[in-house]
């Protein structure tokens, strides 16, 4: 176990949630161990975050993510 508890809010995979641990925005890939999987905007490295720590993005975070994943999309060859 990830020491994760459960309970909490739990987004939908794709959606843009916070991490209210220290504040940053991650697109939810999943639920794992009783933990919400978090992938930084434009890549990088999951991290596992429990639910009772976690919120949805407000519209503009969301917003500010989504540009950052289409500007990496367009860098990919």
């Amino acid at each position: 176990m990830s020491g994760c508890a459960d309970g909490g809010f739990v987004p939908e995979v794709g959606t843009y949630a916070v991490d209210s641990r220290d504040g940053r925005v991650g697109q939810v890939m999943g639920l794992e161990h009783d933990c919400v999987q978090l992938r930084p905007p434009g890549g990088g490295v999951e991290w596992d975050c429990p639910p009772g720590w976690i919120h949805p993005a407000p519209p503009n975070e969301t917003l500010r993510a989504k540009v950052t994943e289409m500007n990496r999309a367009r860098r990919l060859p």
